[in-house]
C-alpha cells in the first residue's frame, strides 16, 4: 500500500487555472472517487481517454489527490485533537519537524494567538500525552493548547472548485 503524497507548495507563482471541464471532473471525483472514467466522460462530454489524461494532469499538478478517507473511531482511534502551538524562530523549520511526527496529519501556519495548528489522531489520552511530549520537545516550541474533539458534526471534502 502506498501513502498518498502530502500537501505541498508547488513553488509556482499563482494558482493553477482550471477550465470548466476540469472543474466538472474534480467535482465528479469528489462525489465518488471510484467513479469510472467512462462515466465521468459521459457526464462531462469527453471520451474515457481524455478524462484519464486530464485526471493524470490534475494529479501531476498537485491540484488534487484521490485517497480513501477512514473513520478513526471505527479503526480504534477514539481521540482526535487540534493543537495550537506557539513558537519562536523559523516557523517553517518547526512545521517540518512537526510534519515528521507520524500521528500528526495536518500542519498549518496561522495568524492569530498561535503560530501553528496541527491535527492528531490518537489511540487514547495517554497516546495524546505522548504526542504532546514530542511536540513540546522541539526546542523553539514555547507553548501548546489542546482542543480535544468531543463530537464530529461535519467533515466533507466536497467544496468543489468554485
Amino acid at each position: 500500500m502506498t501513502t498518498p503524497p502530502k500537501v505541498r507548495s508547488t513553488g509556482k507563482s499563482g494558482p493553477v487555472v482550471l477550465d470548466d471541464i476540469s472543474k466538472q471532473i474534480v467535482e465528479q471525483l469528489q462525489m465518488d472517487g471510484r467513479k469510472p472514467y467512462a462515466a465521468i466522460g459521459k457526464a462531462v462530454g469527453l471520451s474515457e481517454a481524455a478524462v484519464r489524461q486530464r485526471v493524470q494532469r490534475l494529479l501531476d499538478q498537485g491540484v488534487m489527490q484521490i485517497v480513501a478517507v477512514t473513520d478513526p473511531l471505527t479503526l480504534g482511534f477514539p481521540r482526535q485533537a487540534m493543537i495550537g502551538i506557539k513558537c519562536e524562530g523559523d516557523l517553517d523549520i518547526v512545521a517540518q519537524e512537526l510534519s515528521s511526527i507520524e500521528e500528526i496529519d495536518y500542519v498549518v501556519l496561522t495568524a492569530g494567538s498561535v503560530d501553528i495548528m496541527v491535527e492528531v489522531v490518537c489511540e487514547g489520552d495517554s497516546h495524546l500525552l505522548e504526542i504532546l511530549g514530542k511536540i513540546r520537545a522541539i526546542p523553539t516550541v514555547r507553548a501548546t493548547e489542546t482542543f480535544v474533539y468531543l463530537k464530529l458534526h461535519k467533515q466533507t471534502y466536497s467544496w468543489g472548485t468554485r
